[in-house]
């Protein structure tokens, strides 16, 4: 755009000896690469001319050329990217003008979420009922100090993003903090209550991050088990669970993944999903008919080694749809 040319050239004009425009789309002074004529302080022999959309630097004494952008490079880099970017918001940088699209290194938003002002499970007392929940399940003593006890969980979620309307019937719940790299980017709560209509209930504080818990503590080199709950994912190595059926998982592409679904062969959703995944190429466990339980944590408490019996079980391409046909009921 020639008008954010000419408002630059002139930006810059003081600095340049015996500066004048001659006509529309031409300006000369003395050439600040050469000096200029030694001889002559009066004459100048650089000019600036529009060359279609852009002006293009020229000196008749030295035969230095370069495009405005290059110019202002050379001599005022501060100046330079004011014009790049102002060039790059009006859409005219890139192919066919001499203005190189600039590199936005945009540093990855880091959202300040305050530190749960919550007790953790393993802070609680062992007749706690979340603790004892638990600890029932055996869930790995480990994971016990990120996860969290909330009495009011409704009025809680509000104090960190409103989302609830109506804090009527309000019920206690254990937070799962659902973190990426970067720090929290969002929340479970899984309801104590096996009366409750929901479960589990996602809050995302980073719109834009995948509703995956444990994406903070897997090795994407490696194989990454992907399973339906955050609990089962705590008995498998480098393993992520998806926070309901919308999980993006474009986080780990490039990795090595494998799908981990329930035992539940009469069940048309994990059926339906198991067949997608093996239609799309992924790598995914059948379940052997020796085991009855319906998910991992269940086939843990009933004494199986479940690291060894999904990766006895995992398969592919023709070998998984022969296998998805004798397991599955529907």
């Amino acid at each position: 755009m020639n008008f954010i040319d000419e408002k630059y050239i002139n930006l810059y004009s003081p600095r340049l000896q015996k500066f004048a425009k001659k006509k529309k789309g031409l300006y000369n002074f003395r050439c600040p690469y050469c000096g200029d004529s030694q001889k002559d302080k009066n004459r100048a022999r650089g000019f600036f001319f529009q060359k279609n959309s852009d002006y293009i630097y020229k000196c008749h004494n030295c035969g230095v050329g370069r495009s405005l952008s290059n110019f202002l490079k050379d001599h005022d880099v501060t100046l330079h990217d004011q014009y790049v970017m102002e060039r790059f918001k009006s859409g005219t940088t890139g192919k066919a003008t001499n203005v190189a699209t600039p590199k936005l290194n945009f540093t990855k938003p880091k959202f300040n979420v305050k530190p749960f002002n919550l007790p953790r499970i393993s802070e609680l007392n062992t007749t706690h009922p979340a603790r004892e929940y638990l600890e029932q399940r055996q869930i790995p003593a480990r994971f016990l100090k990120d996860l969290y006890y909330c009495e009011s969980f409704k009025k809680w979620t509000n104090e960190q993003k409103e989302s609830f309307d109506d804090v009527k019937n309000d019920e206690p719940r254990i937070i799962i903090p659902l973190r990426d790299r970067d720090g929290i980017i969002g929340f479970q709560g899984r309801a104590l209550n096996p009366k409750s209509k929901l479960r589990y209930i996602t809050i995302m504080l980073n719109e834009e991050a995948p509703k995956v818990y444990g994406m903070d503590r897997i090795d994407k080199e490696k194989t990454v088990y992907i399973v339906e709950g955050p609990f089962d994912s705590t008995f498998i190595k480098n393993c992520v669970s998806l926070c309901g059926s919308d999980g993006n998982l474009a986080c780990l592409e490039g990795s090595d993944k494998v799908f981990v679904y329930d035992n539940e062969a009469r069940n048309k959703d994990i059926v339906g999903r198991v067949e997608k995944c093996i239609d799309r190429g992924e790598r995914v466990v059948i379940w052997p008919k020796n085991i009855k339980e319906k998910d991992i944590n269940e086939m843990f408490l009933a004494g199986h080694d479940v690291q060894t019996v999904v990766e006895s079980n995992t398969y592919s391409s023709i070998e998984a749809t022969i296998k998805l046909t004798d397991w599955k009921r529907v």
